[in-house]
Protein backbone atom coordinates (compact mmCIF):
# COMPACT_ATOMS: atom_id res chain seq x y z
CA UNK A 1 0.00 0.00 0.00
CA UNK A 2 1.61 3.55 -1.24
CA UNK A 3 1.85 6.18 1.80
CA UNK A 4 1.33 8.74 -1.16
CA UNK A 5 -0.68 12.04 0.05
CA UNK A 6 -3.79 10.98 -2.19
CA UNK A 7 -4.32 13.36 -5.11
CA UNK A 8 -6.84 16.37 -5.24
CA UNK A 9 -9.90 15.80 -6.01
CA UNK A 10 -12.02 17.14 -8.98
CA UNK A 11 -11.81 17.67 -13.06
CA UNK A 12 -8.93 18.38 -14.91
CA UNK A 13 -8.90 21.94 -15.04
CA UNK A 14 -10.06 22.45 -11.34
CA UNK A 15 -6.89 20.05 -10.62
CA UNK A 16 -5.23 21.80 -12.57
CA UNK A 17 -5.28 25.32 -10.83
CA UNK A 18 -3.72 23.09 -7.24
CA UNK A 19 -0.40 23.21 -9.34
CA UNK A 20 1.99 26.35 -9.39
CA UNK A 21 1.86 28.54 -12.77
CA UNK A 22 5.03 26.58 -14.35
CA UNK A 23 3.28 23.30 -14.08
CA UNK A 24 0.27 24.63 -15.88
CA UNK A 25 2.16 26.19 -18.55
CA UNK A 26 3.90 22.62 -18.99
CA UNK A 27 0.50 21.39 -19.31
CA UNK A 28 -0.27 24.36 -21.42
CA UNK A 29 2.88 23.19 -23.56
CA UNK A 30 2.25 19.97 -23.93
CA UNK A 31 -1.46 20.13 -25.00
CA UNK A 32 -0.37 22.83 -28.04
CA UNK A 33 3.00 20.54 -28.97
CA UNK A 34 1.06 17.55 -29.73
CA UNK A 35 -2.21 19.79 -31.44
CA UNK A 36 0.51 21.24 -33.61
CA UNK A 37 2.04 18.17 -34.35
CA UNK A 38 -1.19 15.96 -35.03
CA UNK A 39 -2.60 18.43 -36.66
CA UNK A 40 -0.05 18.12 -39.34
CA UNK A 41 1.85 14.60 -39.26
CA UNK A 42 -1.08 12.36 -40.47
CA UNK A 43 -2.05 14.31 -43.28
CA UNK A 44 2.08 14.35 -43.90
CA UNK A 45 2.26 11.55 -46.45
CA UNK A 46 -0.73 12.37 -48.52
CA UNK A 47 0.46 15.42 -49.12
CA UNK A 48 3.74 13.86 -49.96
CA UNK A 49 2.06 11.12 -52.58
CA UNK A 50 -0.80 13.38 -53.95
CA UNK A 51 0.07 16.58 -53.71
CA UNK A 52 3.51 16.40 -54.76
CA UNK A 53 3.12 13.24 -56.64
CA UNK A 54 6.35 11.41 -54.97
CA UNK A 55 7.06 7.99 -55.11
CA UNK A 56 6.36 5.33 -51.73
CA UNK A 57 9.66 5.27 -51.40
CA UNK A 58 10.81 8.84 -50.94
CA UNK A 59 7.52 9.42 -48.82
CA UNK A 60 9.06 6.33 -46.36
CA UNK A 61 12.31 8.71 -46.93
CA UNK A 62 11.07 11.56 -45.64
CA UNK A 63 8.79 10.36 -42.86
CA UNK A 64 11.64 8.27 -41.76
CA UNK A 65 13.64 10.62 -41.42
CA UNK A 66 11.91 12.79 -38.85
CA UNK A 67 11.93 9.42 -36.33
CA UNK A 68 14.93 8.99 -37.25
CA UNK A 69 16.42 12.64 -35.88
CA UNK A 70 14.17 12.57 -33.04
CA UNK A 71 14.77 8.93 -31.91
CA UNK A 72 18.32 9.55 -32.63
CA UNK A 73 18.97 12.75 -30.21
CA UNK A 74 16.77 12.37 -27.58
CA UNK A 75 19.99 11.14 -25.55
CA UNK A 76 21.84 14.37 -26.98
CA UNK A 77 18.53 16.59 -26.09
CA UNK A 78 18.56 15.32 -22.45
CA UNK A 79 22.30 15.62 -21.69
CA UNK A 80 22.16 19.36 -23.05
CA UNK A 81 19.03 19.93 -20.79
CA UNK A 82 20.70 19.08 -17.83
CA UNK A 83 24.06 20.92 -18.60
CA UNK A 84 22.17 24.14 -20.10
CA UNK A 85 18.85 23.76 -18.23
CA UNK A 86 15.35 23.11 -19.19
CA UNK A 87 13.87 26.26 -20.60
CA UNK A 88 16.47 26.88 -23.19
CA UNK A 89 16.43 23.43 -24.53
CA UNK A 90 12.12 23.39 -24.69
CA UNK A 91 12.31 27.24 -26.21
CA UNK A 92 14.92 25.80 -28.79
CA UNK A 93 13.03 23.15 -29.46
CA UNK A 94 9.65 24.73 -30.00
CA UNK A 95 11.57 27.45 -31.99
CA UNK A 96 12.77 24.86 -34.30
CA UNK A 97 9.84 23.00 -34.94
CA UNK A 98 8.08 26.39 -35.93
CA UNK A 99 10.61 26.61 -38.34
CA UNK A 100 10.59 23.11 -39.59
CA UNK A 101 7.05 23.26 -39.78
CA UNK A 102 6.91 26.41 -41.54
CA UNK A 103 9.54 25.07 -44.35
CA UNK A 104 7.20 21.87 -44.83
CA UNK A 105 5.04 24.69 -46.34
CA UNK A 106 7.06 25.45 -49.00
CA UNK A 107 9.05 22.80 -49.33
CA UNK A 108 8.96 20.99 -52.95
CA UNK A 109 12.01 19.03 -53.49
CA UNK A 110 13.65 15.67 -51.89
CA UNK A 111 16.49 17.53 -50.22
CA UNK A 112 14.03 20.43 -48.82
CA UNK A 113 11.43 18.19 -47.03
CA UNK A 114 14.09 15.85 -45.50
CA UNK A 115 15.56 19.16 -43.84
CA UNK A 116 12.39 20.37 -42.92
CA UNK A 117 11.73 16.58 -41.86
CA UNK A 118 14.87 16.67 -39.72
CA UNK A 119 14.23 19.77 -37.78
CA UNK A 120 10.64 18.82 -36.59
CA UNK A 121 12.62 15.80 -35.37
CA UNK A 122 15.08 17.07 -33.62
CA UNK A 123 13.01 20.18 -32.24
CA UNK A 124 11.06 16.75 -30.06
CA UNK A 125 14.47 15.59 -29.39
CA UNK A 126 15.34 18.70 -27.93
CA UNK A 127 12.09 19.65 -26.03
CA UNK A 128 10.54 16.47 -25.12
CA UNK A 129 12.94 15.00 -22.04
CA UNK A 130 13.40 18.33 -20.97
CA UNK A 131 9.86 19.15 -20.74
CA UNK A 132 9.52 15.94 -18.67
CA UNK A 133 12.62 16.23 -16.20
CA UNK A 134 11.14 19.97 -15.67
CA UNK A 135 7.98 18.94 -15.00
CA UNK A 136 9.45 16.29 -12.13
CA UNK A 137 11.11 19.71 -11.01
CA UNK A 138 8.65 21.99 -10.45
CA UNK A 139 5.96 19.53 -8.97
CA UNK A 140 8.36 18.32 -6.94
CA UNK A 141 8.09 14.27 -5.32
CA UNK A 142 4.87 14.85 -3.19
CA UNK A 143 3.21 15.15 -6.56
CA UNK A 144 4.69 14.15 -9.54
CA UNK A 145 2.90 11.04 -9.90
CA UNK A 146 0.19 13.46 -9.98
CA UNK A 147 1.22 15.87 -12.27
CA UNK A 148 2.02 13.20 -14.70
CA UNK A 149 -1.41 12.11 -14.69
CA UNK A 150 -2.56 15.58 -15.57
CA UNK A 151 0.49 15.67 -18.16
CA UNK A 152 -1.33 12.58 -19.73
CA UNK A 153 -4.63 13.89 -20.29
CA UNK A 154 -2.99 16.87 -22.05
CA UNK A 155 -1.27 14.74 -23.97
CA UNK A 156 -4.13 12.80 -24.96
CA UNK A 157 -6.56 15.67 -25.43
CA UNK A 158 -3.76 17.02 -28.18
CA UNK A 159 -3.75 13.94 -29.85
CA UNK A 160 -7.68 13.86 -29.99
CA UNK A 161 -8.15 17.53 -31.21
CA UNK A 162 -4.87 17.53 -33.61
CA UNK A 163 -6.25 15.28 -36.58
CA UNK A 164 -9.62 16.73 -35.92
CA UNK A 165 -8.63 20.49 -36.80
CA UNK A 166 -6.07 19.06 -39.37
CA UNK A 167 -8.43 17.43 -41.30
CA UNK A 168 -10.60 21.03 -41.82
CA UNK A 169 -8.01 22.61 -42.29
CA UNK A 170 -6.31 20.17 -45.10
CA UNK A 171 -10.09 20.54 -46.21
CA UNK A 172 -8.39 24.02 -47.39
CA UNK A 173 -4.82 23.24 -48.10
CA UNK A 174 -2.23 21.77 -46.74
CA UNK A 175 -0.09 24.80 -46.53
CA UNK A 176 -2.34 26.36 -44.31
CA UNK A 177 -2.35 23.70 -42.13
CA UNK A 178 1.09 23.65 -41.91
CA UNK A 179 1.34 27.52 -41.20
CA UNK A 180 -1.51 27.40 -38.40
CA UNK A 181 1.00 24.54 -36.72
CA UNK A 182 4.04 27.04 -37.31
CA UNK A 183 2.24 29.81 -35.47
CA UNK A 184 0.62 27.46 -32.45
CA UNK A 185 4.42 26.62 -32.30
CA UNK A 186 5.62 30.55 -32.41
CA UNK A 187 3.60 31.56 -29.97
CA UNK A 188 4.15 28.67 -27.39
CA UNK A 189 7.89 29.67 -27.76
CA UNK A 190 6.97 33.36 -27.09
CA UNK A 191 5.13 32.18 -23.74
CA UNK A 192 7.83 30.14 -22.87
CA UNK A 193 10.19 32.47 -23.18
CA UNK A 194 8.71 34.71 -21.38
CA UNK A 195 6.87 32.80 -18.22
CA UNK A 196 8.67 29.39 -18.28
CA UNK A 197 11.03 30.48 -15.38
CA UNK A 198 14.85 29.07 -15.16
CA UNK A 199 16.34 26.22 -13.19
CA UNK A 200 19.87 26.34 -12.80
CA UNK A 201 21.75 23.35 -14.63
CA UNK A 202 24.19 20.86 -12.82
CA UNK A 203 26.83 22.41 -11.87
CA UNK A 204 29.95 22.48 -13.49
CA UNK A 205 32.14 20.46 -10.85
CA UNK A 206 29.32 17.77 -10.95
CA UNK A 207 29.09 17.24 -14.69
CA UNK A 208 31.91 15.07 -14.73
CA UNK A 209 30.84 11.14 -15.61
CA UNK A 210 27.78 12.43 -17.01
CA UNK A 211 27.04 9.59 -19.61
CA UNK A 212 29.63 6.89 -17.85
CA UNK A 213 27.20 7.56 -14.65
CA UNK A 214 24.02 6.99 -16.63
CA UNK A 215 25.06 4.34 -19.32
CA UNK A 216 26.44 2.62 -16.20
CA UNK A 217 23.16 2.42 -14.29
CA UNK A 218 22.33 -1.18 -14.58
CA UNK A 219 19.03 -1.39 -12.86
CA UNK A 220 18.15 1.62 -15.06
CA UNK A 221 18.55 -0.29 -18.53
CA UNK A 222 16.91 -3.62 -17.36
CA UNK A 223 13.75 -1.06 -15.86
CA UNK A 224 13.95 0.78 -19.54
CA UNK A 225 14.41 -2.71 -21.58
CA UNK A 226 10.82 -4.07 -19.09
CA UNK A 227 9.23 -0.81 -20.09
CA UNK A 228 10.01 -1.17 -24.13
CA UNK A 229 7.24 -3.72 -24.39
CA UNK A 230 4.88 -1.02 -23.13
CA UNK A 231 5.31 0.88 -26.20
CA UNK A 232 5.77 -1.71 -28.72
CA UNK A 233 2.10 -2.79 -27.50
CA UNK A 234 0.79 0.51 -27.23
CA UNK A 235 2.10 1.54 -30.52
CA UNK A 236 -0.42 -1.53 -32.15
CA UNK A 237 -3.05 1.24 -32.12
CA UNK A 238 -0.95 2.17 -35.11
CA UNK A 239 -0.61 -0.85 -36.46
CA UNK A 240 -1.80 -3.98 -36.07
CA UNK A 241 -5.26 -2.65 -34.83
CA UNK A 242 -6.11 -0.48 -37.93
CA UNK A 243 -4.77 -3.07 -40.28
CA UNK A 244 -6.84 -5.33 -38.95
CA UNK A 245 -10.07 -2.91 -38.56
CA UNK A 246 -9.27 -1.95 -42.28
CA UNK A 247 -11.18 1.73 -43.27
CA UNK A 248 -10.71 4.99 -42.47
CA UNK A 249 -13.66 5.13 -40.57
CA UNK A 250 -12.81 2.11 -38.38
CA UNK A 251 -9.46 3.22 -37.71
CA UNK A 252 -10.58 6.66 -36.83
CA UNK A 253 -13.47 4.80 -33.87
CA UNK A 254 -9.42 3.68 -32.43
CA UNK A 255 -8.21 6.65 -32.06
CA UNK A 256 -11.31 8.26 -30.49
CA UNK A 257 -12.01 5.55 -28.11
CA UNK A 258 -8.88 5.50 -26.71
CA UNK A 259 -8.42 9.01 -26.43
CA UNK A 260 -11.73 9.49 -24.71
CA UNK A 261 -10.78 6.37 -22.27
CA UNK A 262 -7.65 8.32 -21.42
CA UNK A 263 -9.60 11.50 -20.86
CA UNK A 264 -12.02 10.58 -18.87
CA UNK A 265 -10.24 8.25 -16.86
CA UNK A 266 -7.29 8.98 -16.31
CA UNK A 267 -7.51 11.04 -12.99
CA UNK A 268 -9.62 8.66 -11.59
CA UNK A 269 -7.74 5.49 -11.94
CA UNK A 270 -4.56 7.03 -10.70
CA UNK A 271 -6.31 8.17 -7.70
CA UNK A 272 -7.61 4.67 -7.48
CA UNK A 273 -3.92 2.89 -8.04
CA UNK A 274 -2.86 5.73 -5.19
CA UNK A 275 -4.73 4.68 -2.58
CA UNK A 276 -4.47 0.71 -3.10
CA UNK A 277 -1.07 -0.21 -4.84
CA UNK A 278 2.94 0.74 -4.47
CA UNK A 279 3.70 2.11 -7.48
CA UNK A 280 5.88 -1.14 -8.30
CA UNK A 281 2.17 -3.11 -8.58
CA UNK A 282 0.97 -0.63 -10.76
CA UNK A 283 4.25 -0.97 -13.19
CA UNK A 284 3.50 -4.67 -12.98
CA UNK A 285 -0.56 -4.52 -13.34
CA UNK A 286 0.19 -2.06 -16.40
CA UNK A 287 2.18 -4.12 -17.89
CA UNK A 288 -0.22 -7.37 -17.73
CA UNK A 289 -3.33 -4.98 -18.27
CA UNK A 290 -1.11 -4.09 -22.07
CA UNK A 291 -0.68 -7.71 -22.64
CA UNK A 292 -3.90 -8.61 -21.43
CA UNK A 293 -5.87 -6.51 -24.04
CA UNK A 294 -4.81 -8.82 -27.07
CA UNK A 295 -6.83 -11.59 -25.41
CA UNK A 296 -9.85 -9.63 -26.64
CA UNK A 297 -9.30 -9.95 -30.62
CA UNK A 298 -7.68 -13.43 -30.03
CA UNK A 299 -10.56 -14.41 -28.95
CA UNK A 300 -13.20 -12.17 -30.77
CA UNK A 301 -11.30 -11.81 -34.33
CA UNK A 302 -10.80 -8.83 -36.31
CA UNK A 303 -14.34 -7.58 -35.47
CA UNK A 304 -14.43 -4.38 -34.86
CA UNK A 305 -16.11 -4.81 -31.40
CA UNK A 306 -12.96 -6.86 -30.34
CA UNK A 307 -10.63 -4.57 -31.55
CA UNK A 308 -12.18 -0.74 -30.05
CA UNK A 309 -12.14 -3.67 -26.53
CA UNK A 310 -8.82 -4.19 -26.85
CA UNK A 311 -7.85 -0.16 -27.94
CA UNK A 312 -10.10 0.93 -24.96
CA UNK A 313 -8.11 -1.59 -22.61
CA UNK A 314 -4.44 -0.38 -23.70
CA UNK A 315 -5.67 3.20 -23.23
CA UNK A 316 -7.05 1.99 -19.24
CA UNK A 317 -3.50 0.14 -19.05
CA UNK A 318 -1.47 3.22 -20.29
CA UNK A 319 -3.21 5.07 -17.61
CA UNK A 320 -2.28 2.86 -14.93
CA UNK A 321 1.15 3.01 -16.11
CA UNK A 322 2.45 6.13 -17.57
CA UNK A 323 2.47 8.73 -14.27
CA UNK A 324 4.43 5.68 -12.28
CA UNK A 325 7.00 4.99 -15.27
CA UNK A 326 7.65 8.60 -15.50
CA UNK A 327 8.10 8.91 -11.55
CA UNK A 328 10.43 5.82 -11.66
CA UNK A 329 12.51 6.89 -13.59
CA UNK A 330 13.41 10.26 -11.18
CA UNK A 331 13.69 8.25 -8.49
CA UNK A 332 16.02 5.96 -10.09
CA UNK A 333 17.77 8.82 -11.52
CA UNK A 334 17.99 10.17 -7.91
CA UNK A 335 17.77 13.36 -8.64
CA UNK A 336 20.83 13.63 -11.10
CA UNK A 337 20.69 13.90 -15.03
CA UNK A 338 17.30 13.55 -14.80
CA UNK A 339 16.60 14.87 -18.34
CA UNK A 340 19.80 12.60 -19.39
CA UNK A 341 17.71 9.66 -17.87
CA UNK A 342 14.81 10.52 -19.75
CA UNK A 343 16.47 10.91 -23.23
CA UNK A 344 18.12 7.32 -22.74
CA UNK A 345 14.65 6.20 -21.70
CA UNK A 346 13.31 7.53 -24.63
CA UNK A 347 15.87 6.52 -26.88
CA UNK A 348 15.56 2.61 -25.49
CA UNK A 349 11.97 2.49 -26.25
CA UNK A 350 12.04 4.41 -29.66
CA UNK A 351 14.43 1.56 -31.10
CA UNK A 352 12.47 -1.13 -29.20
CA UNK A 353 9.32 0.64 -30.94
CA UNK A 354 11.22 0.13 -34.64
CA UNK A 355 12.17 -3.55 -33.96
CA UNK A 356 8.68 -4.62 -32.47
CA UNK A 357 7.31 -2.97 -35.24
CA UNK A 358 9.24 -4.91 -37.73
CA UNK A 359 8.25 -8.07 -35.72
CA UNK A 360 4.65 -7.60 -35.64
CA UNK A 361 5.24 -6.66 -39.47
CA UNK A 362 6.65 -9.98 -39.91
CA UNK A 363 4.22 -11.55 -38.02
CA UNK A 364 1.02 -10.74 -39.83
CA UNK A 365 3.12 -12.17 -42.97
CA UNK A 366 3.38 -15.53 -41.62
CA UNK A 367 0.87 -16.01 -39.76
CA UNK A 368 -2.02 -13.74 -41.66
CA UNK A 369 -4.96 -12.85 -39.53
CA UNK A 370 -5.19 -15.94 -36.94
CA UNK A 371 -5.04 -15.42 -33.29
CA UNK A 372 -1.09 -16.30 -33.12
CA UNK A 373 -0.10 -12.49 -33.54
CA UNK A 374 -2.26 -11.41 -30.85
CA UNK A 375 -1.15 -13.95 -28.43
CA UNK A 376 2.31 -12.77 -29.14
CA UNK A 377 1.66 -9.46 -28.53
CA UNK A 378 0.01 -11.12 -25.17
CA UNK A 379 2.89 -12.98 -24.02
CA UNK A 380 5.04 -9.43 -24.47
CA UNK A 381 3.52 -7.83 -22.15
CA UNK A 382 2.93 -10.60 -19.73
CA UNK A 383 6.58 -11.23 -19.76
CA UNK A 384 7.33 -7.43 -19.36
CA UNK A 385 4.93 -7.95 -16.19
CA UNK A 386 6.95 -10.73 -15.08
CA UNK A 387 10.47 -9.06 -15.48
CA UNK A 388 9.51 -5.89 -13.39
CA UNK A 389 7.68 -7.95 -11.02
CA UNK A 390 11.30 -9.21 -10.57
CA UNK A 391 13.16 -6.09 -10.48
CA UNK A 392 10.52 -4.93 -7.87
CA UNK A 393 10.78 -7.97 -5.59
CA UNK A 394 14.54 -6.86 -5.35
CA UNK A 395 13.49 -4.02 -4.12
CA UNK A 396 15.92 -2.19 -6.98
CA UNK A 397 12.99 0.26 -8.46
CA UNK A 398 11.89 1.30 -4.63
CA UNK A 399 14.66 3.90 -3.95
CA UNK A 400 16.66 3.72 -7.08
Amino acid sequence: MTTATAPAQGGIWKQSRTFDPAVRLLFLNQLTINLGFYMLMPYLAAHLADGLGMAAWAVGLVLGARNLSQQGMFLVGGALADRLGFKPLIVAGCALRTVGFGALAFAQSLPALIAASLATGLAGALFNPAVRACLAAEAGEERRVEAFALFNTYYQAGILLGPLVGVALTGVSFRLTCAVAAVLFAGLTLVQLRHLPVRAPEAPKERRGQFRTVLAHRTFWLFSLAMTGSYVLSFQVYLALPLAAGGTAATTALFVVSAVVALAGQLRITAWCRCRLSRERCLVLGLALMGGAFLVPAALGRGLVGLLLCAAVLSVANAVLYPYEMDTVVALARGRWVATHYGLYNTVCGVGITLGNLGTGALLDVTGWSAAPWLVLCAVGLTCAAAMALLARGGRLAAG
